[in-house]
């Protein structure tokens, strides 16, 4: 029983003494604009918790659907997690809340069971070296809509895992 404490301990040190800093991050969703895909509820314990991969953006290049940790572009001091819906060069419009992508209508079945935002948007092409993102409440998500496309410089990686709350542990 030591030996498999011991070993959880030093596994734990690495993990977040290492690897948190230089390859995986964890972090809380802070904000409603993520739901249904990512939850928040009160109170620290019962919100999402994912793992962010900080080296996804260093070895490829963002892909629709990826779900991106970045710097705000606005200034501001907490990060925003995000859907991307369009890489650059895409030419993005909203019409009446559904999505077309170089004037194609994009299935986004992460949206099903929310109230549909019916505002339109565009259309607008990503520059270069950029990345639309959107939050999948798009009611309520502050994104690529209002301060624009994100720099591929501001991405701070991908979330790929939801390990917190137990009940709700799993791939993204």
């Amino acid at each position: 029983m030591l030996d498999l404490l011991l070993t959880l301990l030093i596994a734990f040190a690495l993990v977040f003494g290492f690897v948190k800093p230089v390859v995986a991050d964890s972090r809380y969703v802070g904000s409603g604009s993520m739901i249904p895909t990512l939850k928040v509820g009160h109170g620290t314990l019962q919100k999402d918790r994912v793992l962010v991969n900080k080296l996804a953006y260093d070895f490829g290049e963002p892909e629709r659907g990826d779900i991106a940790l970045f710097e705000s572009v606005e200034g501001g001091e907490d990060d925003l997690i995000k859907r991307v819906v369009a890489v650059e060069g895409d030419t993005v419009e909203i019409r009446r809340g559904t999505l077309y992508l170089n004037g194609e209508r994009q299935s986004e079945p992460y949206l099903k069971h929310r109230p549909k935002d019916r505002r339109s948007f565009g259309p607008k092409t990503v520059p270069r070296d950029h990345v639309f993102v959107m939050g999948d409440n798009r009611a309520v998500s502050h994104d690529s809509r209002f301060f624009g496309s994100v720099p591929e410089e501001k991405l701070i990686g991908e979330a790929v895992l939801r390990y917190w709350p137990v009940g709700r542990t799993g791939l993204i």
